[in-house]
């Protein structure tokens, strides 16, 4: 591992329990994988996995991360291609970001974990958990699938990297570091995931092999992945755990119609859930 940040602290005198910030790039599966971690404690260190199209940064949105590193060890990658990761390949799939997650860890020496993946990072954790059931003490998945569905495909195959208005450029431009071709390799793969068919691939058989403790959250308003995924996973996982939220669509930790302050709610309930 090379870092590449150096160490800033945003609280603190710098010990390894105040929150400081351990920023760093590690050459991982052919790629050089950003990460933010912070902070000591005890117990299994804490895995925050984003959003496609998203970065490591957006969960200062969802959690205070500061008093999260006061607390335990949070490690906060970027996935390859997003944020300050490179991924010169131009392609994208859960399961090789889950291969990233986990020689990143190896790196870092983290055995057992605990994990909050949203979307992109829920279905790399679903991979992460069917891989290596031993190694995932407990995890919450956010709008994660079991598999791709109609309405999905449907929307995936509407996506145009040459089509997006500026607003969209102006917020992609604000996450990702390493200019407008890594913007449009995300859209133009966002548009391919329509035509996956061998990344997602879970079975009630399949996810049944995870031993993790598992909180899965689910906008009852999803478009892309309907409610009834979330029951299916539900079922299948022997420790798992269902929170619907109403009116909530796809991410619905950020935005609900009848749950305006659903973050302060998610964020207290995932870590609670996650001490078990």
């Amino acid at each position: 591992m090379q870092p590449t940040h150096g160490q800033a602290s945003d609280s603190g005198n710098g010990n390894g329990n105040d929150g400081a910030i351990e920023a760093g790039t590690a050459p991982i599966n052919g790629i050089d994988l950003y990460y933010q971690a912070r902070g000591g404690g005890e117990g299994a260190p804490l895995v925050l996995l984003h959003g496609f199209t998203g970065a490591g940064g957006d969960w200062v949105h969802v959690f205070d991360l500061a008093a999260l590193g006061r607390r335990t060890r949070l490690i906060v990658p970027d996935a390859r291609g997003h944020g300050r990761s490179t991924n010169p390949a131009g392609s994208i799939t859960h399961r090789q970001c889950a291969l990233d997650t986990l020689a990143l860890l190896d790196r870092l020496g983290v055995g057992r974990f605990k994990a909050v993946g949203l979307s992109l990072g829920g279905n790399t954790l679903l991979h992460l958990a069917t891989m290596q059931p031993a190694r995932v003490e407990a995890m919450v998945l956010v709008s994660a699938t079991p598999y791709y569905p109609a309405p999905a495909r449907a929307i995936m195959g509407g996506v145009d990297a040459d089509a997006q208005p500026p607003e969209a450029w102006a917020e992609m431009r604000g996450r990702h570091a390493h200019g407008d071709d890594q913007i449009r390799a995300l859209w133009r793969q966002a548009n391919a995931f329509k035509d996956s068919y061998d990344d997602l691939t879970f079975t009630p058989p399949h996810l049944a092999t995870i031993a993790a403790r598992t909180l899965i959250v689910y906008g009852d308003r999803d478009p892309l992945y309907p409610v009834e995924l979330a029951l299916e996973m539900y079922r299948a996982i022997p420790r798992a755990a269902l929170w619907v939220v109403p009116g909530g669509g796809h991410g619905p930790i950020f935005d609900a119609l009848w749950a305006p302050d659903i973050k302060d709610h998610f964020a207290r309930a995932a870590v609670q859930f996650l001490d078990g």
